[in-house]
């Protein structure tokens, strides 16, 4: 077997691995890199024939590790798109979501081209037909199945609790006389998250590839995140602001509706108007409610996205609705995509609330380098937002605690877990916390290590 580390080597986006068992190719992910010089990134030719691919496993539905899905169907794969049935859901409205930003800012670039007098008509990476012909070659799967792809080659999802849906990957295959496992982490979610299970652990393998996304930080724990978020909004309103989160559509939104529905139902807070201000929000919601297998128990008891007492949810899906929240200039909760603010509608909002010293903006995920949420986190007093220069006036907030993501505490006590001493690859982190994450697995649980680079390849 081989193995080709494509994406998310000293990096956090663009994940893909390549395997090459004997006359099986498989792929785990197809991400697309988000952040600084993103676009011609994922607009390069794959490094390897789209045809030969046979499989490609999908441990979640993060555009970072399936966003380029429809250019890979459109280059020739013909094979099967594996993942569970709520990734499958999810996948199909965030690559839509996707497709329709792909055609608009294609054809704002080729409207400015001929406004300069360039006749340079700019195409989408992708559309919203090759979505549609991406959906047949999904497979639907559950956790804990063991499936075989042939060949002596098979797999097995495990829940990462991440997200939704989100799986870590057993990869079984033959190696000379005997049977050789590699597993990939995914993105390992951290305990206690809210709505879905901690993640499952997996006990004996000879390699992993292991992401290391916090891996030299600590959250702050759940109770002290969601004391934060109280004072956050209390503090803001009573100045006579609104506070602006910037939230990804799949999985933090929901969270943090979840997080809002318990603080007003205790008391702890009264009168919210929350703005979900996402149309992809708006059906990753419906997603989640259609799949409680995946909850855990206090989930499944009290899950609910309907307004509780003391609190109005307003669900907006058109560009009429989402302006007319730019008229309130206090008391409004706005979740706005994208996470990262690389798009989507906080953006406006921001053009609106960022330069208002009375408001607050309150990042509650990991914000990549080159991104204007990692600028705002990392103190930048203006940015540019929509072809303007903005005051960064309003509070910042960074509540570590609600990342879907495991700190290093619980991506070693992940590790951990494994009963024997495989290999293990660190990957999907900045190269800073991947070099600090395995000084740590080094010195704490003594397994050999490696952080590779785009494009390495290794015989395992």
């Amino acid at each position: 077997m081989k193995i080709r580390f494509l994406g998310a080597a000293r990096t956090v986006t663009g994940s893909c691995f390549h395997l090459s068992a004997d006359d099986t190719q498989v792929l785990v992910d197809c991400g697309m890199y988000q952040g600084r010089d993103s676009d011609k990134v994922n607009e390069a030719p794959f490094a390897f024939d789209p045809r030969e691919i046979d499989y490609l496993l999908l441990t979640h539905a993060h555009l970072d590790h399936s966003g380029l899905i429809p250019k890979l169907v459109t280059s020739g794969f013909q094979g099967r798109i594996i993942a569970t049935s709520a990734t499958a859901d999810l996948v199909e409205i965030m690559l839509y979501d996707s497709a329709h930003i792909q055609e608009k800012d294609a054809e704002w670039m080729t409207k400015k081209n001929f406004r300069a007098g360039r006749d340079e008509v700019v195409e989408p990476l992708y559309t919203a037909d090759d979505v549609t012909a991406s959906l047949p070659f999904f497979d639907r799967k559950t956790y804990g199945v063991v499936e075989s792809l042939g060949d002596g080659l098979k797999y097995r999802f495990v829940d990462a609790g991440h997200i939704l849906g989100s799986g870590s990957l057993e990869i079984w295959y033959k190696d000379a006389d005997r049977e050789k496992k590699i597993v990939f982490s995914g993105d390992v979610g951290k305990n206690e998250n809210p709505i879905i299970n901690d993640p499952q652990h997996v006990t004996e393998s000879d390699y992993v590839v292991m992401e290391s996304t916090y891996g030299n930080r600590f959250h702050k724990g759940m109770e002290e995140s969601i004391d934060e978020m109280v004072e956050a909004i209390k503090t803001t309103f009573k100045k006579g602001g609104n506070v602006l989160f910037p939230a990804f559509a799949v999985g933090r939104t929901q969270d943090i509706l979840y997080i809002l529905n318990k603080l007003t139902k205790t008391g702890r807070l009264r009168d919210l108007d929350v703005f979900v201000d996402s149309p992809l929000a708006d059906k990753a919601t419906k997603i989640y409610m259609a799949h409680p297998e995946f909850f855990d128990a206090e989930a499944v008891n009290t899950f609910k996205f309907k307004s509780a007492e003391g609190m109005k949810i307003h669900f907006t899906t058109t560009v009429e609705e989402s302006q007319k929240i730019n008229k309130i200039k206090s008391g409004a909760i706005i979740i706005a995509g994208s996470g990262m603010c690389e798009g989507g509608r906080i953006r406006h909002h921001f053009k609106h609330n960022l330069w208002r010293s009375e408001c607050s903006v309150v990042f509650t995920g990991f914000q990549v380098r080159g991104t204007l949420g990692r600028l705002i986190v990392e103190g930048a007093k203006t940015v540019r937002v929509l072809g303007e220069e903005l005051a960064v006036r309003a509070r910042v907030y960074t509540i570590g605690g609600f990342s879907a993501h495991a700190d290093q505490k619980e991506l070693l006590e992940w590790l951990e877990s494994f009963q024997n001493k495989p290999e293990v690859f660190i990957v999907h982190g900045e190269e800073t916390a991947s070099l600090e994450f395995e000084k740590v697995v080094q010195a704490k649980l003594g397994l050999t290590t490696m952080i590779p680079h785009k494009g390495d390849e290794l015989e395992i």
